[in-house]
């Protein structure tokens, strides 16, 4: 379906550790095949969510999650990327500033044509 009908906008986060609609570090692929793909989410990635407080308790945040995969979130006409609280002012600022790399996933929307980055205060403080 995402073939046929491509997304226009796409409406994304940046994770704690960087990662972009789970696609963590260590199975972000910038080339993958797939549009949509279970992914493994890695235990800061885990803990951010138990952080966040979407789950009572570590045990409780499931270990997979059904995800665009980083073509496809490329794919779309727009990406709009919304990043709020102070935990993750390091990732805004490796999204900016590091290398575009997989260490960072979020790196690659600087690829992206059209782009935009919210940021409140705090995710914006190391910047």
């Amino acid at each position: 379906m995402l073939k046929i009908h491509p997304v226009d906008v796409a409406c994304i986060g940046i994770g704690e550790n960087g990662h972009i609609a789970f696609n963590d570090p260590p199975v972000a692929d910038f080339n993958d095949p797939k549009l949509v793909k279970v992914v493994e989410l890695d235990e800061a990635c885990r803990k951010q969510q138990l952080g966040e407080g979407w789950f009572p308790a570590f045990d409780d945040v499931p270990t997979h999650a059904l995800s665009l995969t980083i073509p496809a979130i490329l794919n779309c006409k727009h990406i709009s990327c919304v990043v709020p609280d102070e935990r993750k002012a390091e990732a805004v600022f490796n999204t900016i500033n590091a290398e575009i790399s997989t260490a960072c996933p979020a790196t690659i929307l600087r690829t992206h044509a059209d782009t935009i980055l919210f940021l409140d205060k705090n995710s914006a403080s190391k910047l």
